[in-house]
């Protein structure tokens, strides 16, 4: 029993897709979050902002190529969503200026990240396909199932990737060494045909 209750602890690590975290934002500074995220997932966020006179925050939320998802000048409190269109590197970005001369108190920032199935409102599905409640926590249970099943491929074809790159380096370096040996063996060769000639030329050698 100690076991299953060991795999259900693992599992429940696994499957969090919950990120919250708090920070300070001193005044005219910048911090940046990132993180890597599958293809076609939801994800949603939610910020909140302490009160700081006299200082706006902008809030960025880019992909790698540095494509706009989310934009917010003066951010205070409110939430973002976007589904992801490939795998990449996400990046949510507050970056707080002083609008006047004088030094402002630090912002403390509150940011909620969720992406897969707990980004999902499952009250809201089950209104709309007026589920019972178990059906909406066998619908659940659909998504993570099929969440884990992604995730699993996905990680099997990382492994196939990285193992055909490492095979792939392998015989490179295969051929590059015997292609070295190659050039060591004919350049030994033509310093001593070389050398010969030239002592046979002074006469030291017949």
């Amino acid at each position: 029993m100690s076991t299953l209750h060991y795999l259900v602890f693992l599992l429940c690590v696994f499957l969090a897709d919950v990120e919250g975290i708090g920070f300070t934002l001193p005044p005219n500074a910048k911090k940046c979050l990132r993180e890597e995220i599958h293809k076609d997932i939801l994800v949603t966020g939610d910020y909140e902002l302490s009160d700081a006179p006299g200082q706006s925050t902008h809030l960025l939320v880019t992909d790698s190529s540095g494509h706009v998802l989310y934009s917010k000048e003066d951010a205070t409190k409110g939430k973002f969503a976007f589904t992801t269109d490939d795998y990449d590197m996400f990046e949510i970005c507050f970056e707080t200026k002083m609008t006047g001369g004088a030094r402002g108190p630090d912002r403390e920032v509150s940011l909620t990240v969720k992406h897969g199935v707990e980004a999902k409102n499952y009250q809201d599905i089950a209104k709309a396909e007026k589920l019972k409640p178990m059906e909406v926590e066998l619908r659940r249970l659909e998504d993570l199932s099929e969440s884990i099943v992604n995730d699993f491929a996905y990680m099997r074809a990382r492994e196939e990737e990285m193992r055909d790159t490492n095979e792939s380096t392998n015989s490179r370096v295969l051929y590059f060494s015997i292609f070295s040996m190659c050039c060591l063996i004919g350049l030994a060769t033509w310093q001593v045909l070389y050398l010969r000639r030239f002592f046979k030329a002074k006469k030291l050698i017949e």
